[in-house]
């Protein structure tokens, strides 16, 4: 029986119905047999301050570093916001990469994912992030690339994921699998 991946799913935007977390969990429905996703809430942690993490962090860094470093990988799904990642998600990234030495982030497979109603499907906050996780050693997913444009579109009034999107979602979430296997620790 081949590993089962934990991998934990980081949601730029935190509003309940948003396009990026219904995005997420369409990943989570059509993931291979060997992924198990679960998006990680970042809503809740404290804005990241090095004064309130150095004597006694508040509980929300911990659990937060201790999920992210239980996980095989990461898949950050993200709207753009003024051509960059929401704050939430760039406190997250902050949160997990300290202390520094310490990154929750180190050596993880991830990829990048950025949705949009707009045309150009937040190109500008997936490079972004990218650049980012350069810093932080996390080897990351090239192709396919994913900025989804028009992602409005992707749902229909129920919520479902239509069939002319599942097979790009398919076709992204397929090829992690495959990165996320080939950059395991050896």
């Amino acid at each position: 029986m081949s590993k089962v991946f934990d991998v934990a799913v980081v949601v730029g935007s935190l509003r309940k119905d948003s396009l990026n977390r219904k995005i997420a969990k369409a990943f989570a429905q059509l993931a291979p047999a060997n992924l198990k996703l679960e998006i990680v809430e970042i809503g809740d942690l404290p804005l990241y301050s090095e004064d309130i993490d150095h004597d006694s962090p508040p509980a929300a860094y911990g659990a937060f570093r201790e999920r992210i470093r239980r996980a095989d990988a990461v898949l950050f799904v993200t709207p753009e916001y003024n051509r960059s990642v929401p704050g939430a998600m760039k406190n997250a990234i902050d949160v997990g990469s300290r202390p520094y030495g310490k990154s929750a982030w180190n050596g993880k497979p991830c990829a990048v994912v950025s949705a949009s109603p707009g045309a150009i499907g937040g190109f500008g906050a997936n490079h972004h992030l990218r650049q980012s996780l350069v810093f932080l050693n996390m080897p990351v997913l090239q192709q396919p690339e994913a900025y989804l444009g028009g992602a409005g579109s992707f749902f229909d009034d129920a919520g479902q994921l239509s069939e002319k999107t599942r097979p790009f979602l398919q076709s992204i979430i397929d090829a992690f699998a495959a990165w996320i296997a080939q950059n395991q620790p050896r």
